[in-house]
């Protein structure tokens, strides 16, 4: 691939309408996709159109950039822009839609796996402990389940599995016996309602103890790492010979997966042999051995990019 004129970030603008989310790790995304002016490149999480906003900057009058978003808030910060084409669903799609809109194979994929600002500012959207409202954190205001749901519904076992291997909460066990004994003497369908539910079983800080709390619940009600792994299989059905993907994602449990898939190719078991004493070959070369972080200068700029990490490989 590769731009030999890239035009330098720089001299980009990238501000979003009402501050509706500051892209991270930016000049290292749009560097780490080594972008061809032709190319057709995917942004799977389009949300406040920075990264995209960039990328187009690459891109020449034959270049093409398909963007995902299956928040439909999101459609609002579209650019006027011929080359762009909004795909309204979730990037766990992404073959599907790509074949529909004839780009069976692309240059470059891009996600940024973060929730974005808005979503966090939103009270009603129910993301963030900052407010009350609402126990939604639907990602994706058509489908039906809602956090709510998960809380008055699943077991204590699924409960304290999900607070666990999700938020890697310290006394999920005991978070969970607690929601399912107060859930019988009142309903929780609010973020006050849970706080008041739990609070007697809060360990640590308050906030970051609601942090992994929120975070399971997310995870589960928008199957994200089921996402991101559908995500990563596809990509090698779609990324020409010398595509990029590069994935930037914020807590662990993402990491680890795009680590893993990076380096193996798979997410089976490829230690041993098929019968025939063939070896799986990984497709994919990995460009970062570690994963790049946020600079000083953007952490001090934006505090939201402290727990990025950008990752990146190259179909062979």
């Amino acid at each position: 691939m590769g731009n030999s004129e890239k035009i330098p970030l720089s001299n980009l603008s990238t501000d979003q309408p009402n501050n509706y989310h500051t892209p991270v790790l930016l000049q290292e995304c749009i560097d780490g996709l080594d972008i061809w002016p032709g190319g057709i490149y995917v942004d799977c999480t389009f949300g406040g159109g920075g990264h995209s906003k960039a990328i187009l900057q690459q891109l020449n009058g034959n270049g093409k950039l398909i963007v995902f978003d299956q928040d439909e808030d999101a459609r609002k910060n579209l650019p006027n822009d011929e080359r762009v084409i909004f795909v309204p669903q979730n990037f766990r799609h992404l073959q599907r839609f790509l074949r529909l809109h004839k780009a069976a194979k692309v240059d470059g994929i891009l996600a940024d796996l973060g929730v974005s600002s808005h979503q966090f500012d939103e009270a009603g959207r129910g993301f963030s402990i900052r407010f009350d409202a609402a126990l939604d954190m639907r990602m994706d205001q058509r489908q039906l389940l809602t956090a709510a749901d998960i809380l008055k519904n699943f077991s204590e076992l699924q409960l304290h599995k999900m607070f666990e291997q999700y938020g890697e909460v310290t006394n999920s066990k005991t978070l969970a016996k607690t929601i399912v004994s107060q859930r019988i003497l009142a309903p929780i369908r609010t973020i006050n309602e849970l706080k008041t539910a739990v609070h007697a079983v809060v360990k640590g800080n308050p906030q970051k103890y609601f942090a992994q709390v929120f975070q399971a619940l997310r995870i589960e009600v928008n199957d994200e790492l089921g996402a991101l792994k559908e995500l990563l299989q596809q990509s090698l059905s779609v990324l020409k010979p010398g595509g990029r993907v590069a994935i930037i994602t914020f807590h662990s449990l993402e990491d680890r997966i795009v680590k893993n898939f990076f380096r193996d190719g798979t997410f089976e078991d490829t230690a041993i042999d098929d019968v025939y004493g063939h070896r799986f070959e990984n497709p994919l070369k990995v460009i970062t051995k570690k994963p790049i972080t946020a600079t000083e200068k953007e952490l001090k700029e934006n505090t939201r990019s402290r727990s990025a990490k950008l990752r990146i490989a190259e179909m062979k």
